[in-house]
């Protein structure tokens, strides 16, 4: 049995870290959207729901994205939560192509967690970069989907309800961008 209020915690200390944020683009949109669109998704695509997945993907930018601790994080949620949001979670000390190779060379070692979270991730990032008025050219935004499929092919074998949705996000957002690109 999920406990609610462990959930609730977990979304009103996110949004709190996460209270002067915004999303990439111009739309202004609080960046605790995300999260909760990642966790949402995660519900979505499991039979069995997991307290400590949800937890950790609504918690899961909170370490490389605010100045939340792994310290602080574990007073709060526990350890297992506090491992997954660490194993999601990029260096931000290295510079962002470093960042991104590291995320397709560790996805096959993620945990299986870590792995939905992933997926889960990138779909709402494919599905922002397409619909919300994010100021990249078309081949960047190509490109950051090729890069997201490399992360994803990575972590497959976990959920297969959560893989035909990126594949189905994928398929619909590379064709949208290549019509982009040609117009």
């Amino acid at each position: 049995m999920i406990n609610l209020r462990k959930i609730f915690e977990a979304l009103v200390f996110a949004s709190w870290q996460h209270r002067l944020q915004r999303r990439k683009g111009n739309d202004n949109i609080p960046y605790i959207n995300h999260p909760i669109r990642v966790a949402s998704l995660l519900t979505t695509c499991n039979d069995r729901q997991d307290e400590n997945l949800l937890i950790a993907a609504i918690l899961h930018d909170v370490l490389e994205d605010t100045d939340t601790s792994a310290t602080q994080l574990e007073a709060m949620f526990g350890k297992e939560v506090t491992l997954l949001v660490e194993e999601v979670s990029d260096d931000m000390s290295l510079p962002e192509t470093v960042r991104k190779q590291k995320q397709i060379e560790k996805a096959p070692l993620l945990s299986s967690q870590a792995k939905q979270i992933k997926i889960a991730d990138k779909i709402c990032n494919i599905q922002d970069i397409v619909s919300l008025s994010i100021d990249w050219p078309a081949e960047r935004k190509l490109e950051y989907l090729a890069w997201a499929k490399k992360v994803v092919d990575g972590c497959r074998g976990v959920n297969a309800a959560l893989e035909a949705l990126f594949d189905e996000t994928f398929r619909m957002a590379a064709e949208k961008l290549k019509k982009d690109e040609i117009h």
